[in-house]
């Protein structure tokens, strides 16, 4: 008999077996829908499950759960919702798909060079396996690993995921199951690893049911998005075992890599044992089993050291986290209107913290939040932070959408280009953003509810009150909306997006060669601060015998700096200046010299960045 903690369906030759977790009801009834209607009462038992063997039922059995005999809905534990939200669940056997992986291993961590994208606006068709031809440019590109924001199944055909309601269904408009797994397969067999945005701290709220089968929800904590998932209260075992195994779902259904987990400081629990210490044993365990590494990326609003700590120092266990504070330190020096957005934010010396420890919000008083905040991450290993200079968030919640090439020009589009990728940290890039793409990224959903709609639209507006705008933010609902949030892959083969595109790609070689950007180790990092004009990152190889200077100038004016004598003669690897990288090429000069000596004073050209090294 399947275990009763694992709600859902397994087929054997000519049975399934369907359980589902309804503590509170005291009668469930299985109602098939396809090929033949049939209405079953199912078997109660411990903990509050239901369950039923089925004879002559089948992969493509489409099926609701009746509780206590009142009225019809979908399986919380759905595997495939193949007529949305609102219809029946489908049976889906997952061994029924031929694999073609079983030589990957994965990657490792700290080799990651990670790429966010949204199935629905990657390419014209928006599906799994539209994105299958496109592989070969990121591979080309030198990307790694993709990372897709989420894919379980939402209201309509178009939404940025996190309205989600079914965590183990695949969205139907996107190919399903099959057309997931042929997309992981494809990924592998060109080594770039597949990593999943998921979402545990809410559930979106059309078609959401679940409170129709049991205590999913509390009152006692709340979220931005109302009730918070019920993970120490009374019945909250099956809470937690729901979502700890959907992790579990993920890697091994769909051979994912890693997930990266939505705002996991909006996941409460008191108990004993956090969820994320819960989940973090179940993820080792399976590890083992499976012989590869399972990777958990948090995106965390805590600051807090113990979100990378292993549960035995009373950490959550997460492999790494996103980097928001180096992201703002970042932005403001790019952009001039940036401070209005993060108030917080506009010294060197920040980005200099940010380079050097992580956190630059690390204990003192912060305007945004009235109250201090944060811990040092000093002693938290390079990759364990993910960077990036703009994501689905940065863009999709700016009321035009634009995208960083869009509001900074071309030369210090490449600046942030190069202080991702010359980090110490794990690199992500948003889709479109290596070839300067200028589609805006709006938000956007497709509901069927009316009152939602104009609850989502009102909303919105609502939102950006605070900004200013002169303008307002496009309809979500409108589907031109979407549309423009395409990306237009074209424009990569020419002009100042092929210049970048290739900026992109060697700064991503040279990563991925030199010996002194493959250590994450914070000790071998020194960040020199040169007023309010730039920085210098002096790094050094692992085994002591290898130096790079990055010499970072954000100012509109040229910058001196003298090299130290660590070296006799420094030699340029790579420099923004350079006629090959400029947009205008006509306009020449103003590159550093091709080797200087140590204590020679070089002239770092306005807005540029110009990397040397000892060897």
């Amino acid at each position: 008999m399947l275990h009763a903690k694992l709600p859902g369906v397994k087929c054997t030759a000519n049975t399934c077996t369907f359980t589902v977790w309804a503590p509170q009801k005291e009668k469930m009834l299985l109602h098939l829908i396809y090929p033949q209607e049939q209405l079953l009462e199912m078997k109660p038992l411990d903990y509050g499950y239901f369950q039923l063997e089925v004879t002559n039922a089948a992969p493509g059995t489409r099926y609701f759960y009746r509780p206590d005999d009142e009225k019809d809905f979908p399986d919380p534990a759905s595997h495939y919702q193949p007529e949305g939200v609102h219809g029946p669940s489908e049976v889906v056997d997952h061994s029924a798909y031929s694999w073609q992986d079983q030589g990957w291993r994965g990657i490792p961590l700290k080799d990651l060079i990670l790429y966010e994208l949204h199935v629905g606006t990657f390419t014209p068709e928006g599906t799994f396996e539209s994105m299958i031809p496109y592989l070969d440019d990121l591979v080309h590109l030198g990307v790694n690993a993709i990372e897709l924001m989420p894919v379980s199944q939402f209201p309509g055909g178009r939404n940025w995921g996190y309205d989600g309601v079914y965590p183990y269904a695949v969205q139907n408009s996107y190919g399903g199951p099959d057309g997931l797994k042929k997309l992981v397969d494809a990924c592998h067999a060109k080594g770039i690893a597949v990593f999943l945005d998921v979402v545990y701290n809410h559930l979106g709220p059309e078609g959401n049911y679940f409170g129709q089968f049991g205590p999913y929800f509390t009152d006692k904590y709340h979220t931005p998005w109302g009730d918070a998932l019920n993970f120490d209260g009374e019945w909250s075992d099956g809470v937690r075992d729901y979502f700890a195994n959907n992790v579990l779902h993920w890697f091994e259904k769909y051979h994912f890599d890693g997930l990266r987990l939505d705002a996991i400081h909006a996941v409460y629990d008191t108990g004993a044992v956090h969820f994320w210490e819960y989940t973090y044993g179940k993820v080792r365990q399976l590890e083992q089993k499976l012989g590869r590494p399972l990777y958990m990326i948090a995106e965390s609003d805590l600051n807090s050291p113990k979100v990378v700590k292993v549960p035995d120092v009373g950490g959550f266990g997460f492999d790494g986290q996103w980097l928001d504070d180096f992201h703002h330190a970042l932005y403001v020096m790019l952009d001039k209107e940036g401070k209005n957005r993060y108030e917080d934010f506009g010294s060197m010396q920040q980005l200099a913290k940010a380079f050097s420890e992580g956190f630059v919000h690390s204990g003192d008083y912060v305007n945004f939040r009235k109250r201090k905040h944060g811990v040092s991450s000093a002693g938290v290993s390079g990759e364990k932070f993910v960077v990036f200079n703009q994501n689905h968030d940065q863009v999709g919640n700016r009321v035009q959408g634009e995208r960083l090439c869009m509001l900074v020009d071309f030369e210090r589009t490449k600046l942030a280009a190069a202080a991702i990728l010359l980090s110490p940290y794990l690199p992500m890039l948003f889709m479109g953003e290596e070839y300067a793409d200028q589609s805006p990224f709006f938000y956007f959903v497709s509901h069927s509810d009316q009152d939602l709609i104009k609850a989502v639209q009102e909303g919105r507006k609502k939102e950006f009150e605070g900004f200013q705008w002169d303008v307002e933010p496009p309809d979500p609902q409108d589907e031109d909306t979407f549309n423009r949030s395409k990306l237009q892959w074209h424009k990569r083969q020419s002009g100042k997006h092929s210049i970048m595109l290739e900026w992109h790609r060697r700064l991503i070689e040279l990563r991925k060669t030199n010996p002194v950007l493959h250590n994450p180790s914070k000790n071998d990092l020194y960040v020199q601060v040169l007023g309010q004009q730039g920085l210098v990152l002096q790094r050094r190889s692992e085994d002591q015998l290898t130096y790079l200077l990055c010499i970072f100038n954000f100012s509109d004016e040229p910058l001196a700096f003298t090299p130290t004598d660590q070296s006799n003669q420094w030699f340029k690897v790579i420099d923004s200046k350079e006629e090959e990288w400029l947009e205008k090429p006509e306009v020449t000069g103003e590159a550093a010299p091709q080797r200087v000596d140590a204590n020679q004073e070089i002239q770092i050209a306005p807005c540029s960045v110009c990397v040397y090294s000892n060897k």
